[in-house]
């Protein structure tokens, strides 16, 4: 029995029709068809996953095409592939032929193969989805208790701010004690941060520790989507409100009812919709597309931006009464170079999050590591710690994570125990000489790390005798230190970040 996804191609392009087959054939059950006719066949007879089809053909378009599979084999994930990218098309395969994707030609091999698998991976997730549906339908007991389950679950991990890791004495104790005082009030609540420093996951302190917390939590990014698929997808819609609106859909808002949203990039949010999102906030209302009448909802909002929302206010690009409704409670999320204290304990965490979703197991960090990354400055926050530590795990052959492992954005960053030496020459001030003794001492030290610190691999690399490498490591400081292959700070803490 063949277990790989079946996988049907349909292009009237024969070339370009061979060329995916033969790159998706170990991974797929691949079947193709040159029209719109053949491939109709094949999908009677065939358990077909994953349709990915041409846009334009001599007989009929792929969105026309994949419309018509949405309606007969609604279960069926569908893709368009085009060297074409207007955004109708986008759009009308959005609205009417509900894509998964819309793949772009010239196509990468690599990114196109894991876009399909992630697409069998939702068919299959379809599917055990309708097979959990109707057994829970039979037992409803069942499904009660393990929702109930979960919210007891989400509330302990959050309950008293524990989701939030953190260092003794860390900037964020100021932010988790507002979180705590501010939570069991019914209040709309403005988080303010870069990108990646943790907004969602005060957002669920706020509601787990809220009277709410037995009610759902909904999240939405307001900067994922324009106008009118944001608008749907807040308010819902009734059947036939645009094309595509097959069915009633009730919106986030309706489906957090007793519970909170999460609007997440508000400050991306245009000033038309802008005037919308302040009448369901004044009125507690909601007007779903398509439909006369309007519903009473009892939502708490939560909004965060990375932007300066009184900036956005003054240049007139965000409502300024929206702005007060929104920021009944302020709160703003320090990035990570202004904690640097916590970045021990929130790697570790990770790390521990990592190994079980890699499935691989270490011991921990060097000290050497834990250095180089509170060193860093991390523009990408905690997201940008949590991709560099899933890299590493990744790399590593030894159950210590060296500093070697490291990127060099974050390799060249020089741990505390070298700024001493190293903020005299670092510095843009001075002669070219002392300049340029800053870029070779880094270079140098950059170079030991990722050899760890063998010195003879080190000269080979840099092109330097042993004894012309030692004379440069005396002179800047560096012949002292060593590497640590001791594992700091073995990861305890079993929590989001």
């Amino acid at each position: 029995m063949n277990r790989q996804p079946t996988l049907l191609i349909v292009d009237d392009e024969v070339r370009g029709l061979e060329a995916l087959a033969r790159i998706l054939e170990d991974d797929f059950d691949v079947k193709t068809a040159t029209n719109a006719k053949d491939a109709e066949q094949i999908l009677e007879r065939e358990w077909v996953s994953i349709v990915l089809c041409d846009q334009r053909m001599p007989e009929t378009t792929g969105v026309e095409f994949l419309t018509k599979v949405r309606q007969q084999w609604p279960d069926v994930v569908r893709m368009i592939i085009s060297g074409y990218t207007d955004a109708e098309d986008i759009i009308q395969g959005i609205n009417e032929a509900g894509i998964y994707q819309y793949i772009t030609k010239p196509w990468h091999p690599d990114s196109l193969l894991l876009t399909l698998k992630n697409a069998a991976h939702l068919f299959k997730l379809q599917r055990e989805n309708e097979l959990l549906n109707i057994e829970l339908k039979r037992n409803p007991d069942v499904l009660e208790k393990k929702v109930s389950d979960k919210r007891k679950q989400l509330k302990q991990q959050h309950h008293s701010d524990d989701g939030i890791v953190r260092a003794e004495g860390s900037p964020m104790d100021v932010v988790c004690a507002k979180v705590n005082r501010v939570s069991p009030y019914d209040v709309t609540v403005l988080l303010s941060g870069e990108s990646g420093t943790g907004k969602e996951l005060c957002a669920r302190a706020l509601h787990y520790n809220s009277l709410r917390g037995d009610k759902p939590f909904v999240v939405e990014n307001c900067a994922a989507l324009p106008d009118e698929l944001l608008e749907s997808e807040l308010f819902g819609y009734k059947r036939g409100a645009f094309t595509g609106a097959v069915e009633d859909r009730a919106g986030l808002f309706e489906r957090a009812d007793g519970g909170t949203i999460f609007l997440d990039e508000i400050g991306e949010v245009s000033p038309a919709f802008q005037v919308k999102l302040l009448r369901v906030i004044q009125e507690g209302e909601i007007r779903p597309l398509g439909c006369a009448r309007r519903r009473n909802v009892d939502v708490r909002i939560i909004a965060a931006t990375n932007k300066d929302l009184e900036t956005e206010v003054r240049a007139g690009r965000f409502r300024q009464d929206l702005y007060y409704r929104l920021s009944t409670i302020s709160i703003h999320l320090p990035p990570l170079r202004d904690r640097k204290i916590d970045i021990p304990p929130i790697a570790n965490a990770l790390l521990q999050s990592a190994m079980r979703s890699l499935n691989k197991q270490v011991n921990g960090f060097s000290r050497e590591t834990l250095a180089c990354m509170q060193a860093y400055h991390w523009p990408g926050n905690v997201r940008e710690l949590q991709n560099e530590i899933q890299h590493m795990l990744v790399m590593s052959n030894d159950k210590i994570l060296g500093a070697e492992l490291l990127s060099p954005r974050v390799l060249r960053a020089a741990p505390k125990e070298d700024e001493a030496q190293m903020d005299v020459l670092a510095t843009l001030d001075g002669s070219l000489k002392e300049r340029i003794e800053s870029i070779e001492a880094r270079i140098l030290r950059e170079s030991l790390i990722r050899h760890r610190w063998n010195k003879s691999q080190a000269a080979r690399d840099l092109g330097l005798s042993r004894v012309g490498l030692r004379s440069k490591l005396e002179r800047y400081g560096l012949e002292q230190i060593s590497q640590v292959d001791e594992v700091c700070g073995e990861a305890d803490v079993d929590s989001n970040i």
